[in-house]
């Protein structure tokens, strides 16, 4: 591609499109050709801008909450479907989107179109996820402010003009989590992933052409420091990041924190031996979306059969060969840096030379895990066997499919079990079943042989944005 024919995305401020002066060139990781150049905003544009969020939140407040459903509807199908708007005379059609998605991000095109289908799916059915965000709540309330509801008035505050975010890299699927902020009549200031500012623009072009008002999107990206002014200048906001993301921001209650997931599938006493009826479940927990996502599982604790069952996944994972991102066959998502993959093998080794813990992997595939195709770097699929319960590894979360096997007695596992985002708990034993039920360290629980990968839309993650964004307040109102 040559250098003038590289579009330029604009920053959009209230949805108008600005050039800035200052620029960043996105680049194809296989072959280091510039994709598009892309506007950078700077920590006192974003501040000065969200001095008019107040406005920008009465544009979205002149529509029903049922007439920004219905926008949002449209909404998906353009996002599916059209071609659009891609910066200063350029389009772009789904089929570039995934290309361009793929190209610097490392994601598979067959994986980035199942991203995409997600976001699809999530806004043509929004009225039922607000449905489980809001616990049912007649969605008339937000209209007129308060609703007879059950016998009783209930009306609810809200907490924050706009919405902020800082975005991922790693999958396009984690941008339904601010998707219903529109149809709650909540702006968005998003900052996107540096790699990643095509989900959210292309969201943001299809919801305008939809007929959704320009005041709704506000797009920055940036560097960290920027990215730090969103979360500050938004009252209330969500980050995407890291542990010491994670560190750095919990415990704030304005800001909704989405790190590593520690996501687990536990075996109960029952289900262990008989766990070779479950390496479909295990592998697709570990794999599914190249293991990009906190909804991955990256440990398998289990009551038996502990280094038997990790044996048995490390060869079907396996089977999982990196393939070019053009492939439609392809699994495994690379490193947009392949220094990054190397780092990153290099660390796991050193973690194995600590005793009690072993790559079962290294058998299967050959002792290289780090492999370069199609121009791009991978590591291919690691299960370590820990035979120490307190090793390093356990509670490791990496980027591509990896995952730690611990065995673990039923009386103790839960009591040890740490955060974890999403629990997938196979078992019909009814006291193991009961200690998951109350189990206070399993954030998501999937009761029963479900991956951990398959989410509910209409059901929290890491909380309900509905309760980040409003609070029910006390009202009474005089009868007339």
């Amino acid at each position: 591609m040559a250098a003038a024919t590289v579009p330029h995305l604009p920053l959009l401020r209230a949805g108008r499109p600005y050039r800035s002066l200052q620029t960043a060139v996105l680049r194809d990781i296989r072959t280091g050709e510039p994709v598009a150049e892309v506007s950078q905003a700077t920590a006192g544009m974003i501040s000065r801008d969200q001095l008019q969020a107040a406005e920008n939140r009465r544009a979205l407040e002149r529509f029903t909450v049922a007439e920004l459903v219905e926008i949002s509807r449209r909404a998906a199908k353009i996002f599916a479907e059209e071609t659009l708007p891609l910066g200063e005379g350029h389009v772009q059609s789904p089929d570039d989107y995934v290309r361009q998605l793929a190209a610097t991000t490392g994601m598979p095109e067959a994986l980035g179109r199942s991203n995409a289908a997600k976001i699809v799916h999530h806004l043509e059915d929004l009225e039922e996820v607000l449905g489980g965000l809001t616990r049912g709540l007649d969605l008339t309330t937000l209209d007129r402010g308060w609703a007879e509801q059950g016998g009783r008035t209930v009306s609810y505050l809200r907490l924050s003009d706009a919405l902020g975010a800082v975005l991922p890299n790693n999958s396009p699927g984690v941008h339904t989590l601010w998707l219903p902020a529109v149809a709650l009549k909540t702006p968005l200031v998003l900052k996107p992933g540096s790699t990643e500012p095509w989900t959210p623009w292309r969201v943001a072009q299809a919801f305008l052409a939809a007929g959704c008002p320009p005041q709704a999107f506000s797009l920055y990206p940036a560097d960290h420091a920027a990215g730090s002014t969103v979360l500050q200048r938004c009252a209330r906001s969500m980050v995407f990041g890291d542990k010491t993301t994670v560190e750095r921001w919990a415990g704030n209650p304005a800001i909704e924190v989405h790190g590593p997931g520690w996501s687990k599938v536990l075996l109960g006493p029952d289900q262990a031996p008989r766990y070779a009826e479950h390496l479909d479940l295990l592998a697709s927990s570990v794999a599914s979306n190249g293991g990009r996502s906190c909804i991955n599982a990256s440990g398998v604790w289990t009551c038996s059969h502990g280094r038997e069952m990790a044996q048995a996944l490390a060869e079907r994972l396996a089977q999982l060969e990196p393939r070019p991102l053009d492939d439609p066959q392809a699994q495994l998502a690379a490193f947009a840096d392949p220094e990054i993959a190397r780092r990153l093998s290099a660390l796991l080794d050193s973690q194995l030379e600590e005793a009690g813990a072993e790559d079962l992997s290294a058998a299967v595939r050959g002792p290289e895990r780090v492999a370069e195709v199609g121009g791009c770097t991978f590591l291919k699929p690691t299960v370590v066997w820990c035979e120490r319960e307190d090793h390093t590894l356990i509670g490791a979360e990496y980027g591509f499919p990896f995952v730690t096997v611990v065995e673990v007695g039923a009386d103790e596992l839960f009591d040890r079990l740490g955060p974890t985002l999403v629990g997938s708990v196979v078992s019909d034993d009814p006291d193991f079943r009961r200690r998951a039920v109350t189990a206070g360290a399993i954030d998501r629980l999937n009761l029963g042989a479900i991956p951990t990968q398959q989410l509910a839309w209409d059901q929290p993650h890491e909380g309900s944005l509905f309760d980040h964004l409003f609070r029910q307040r006390s009202f009474q109102a005089a009868s007339a």
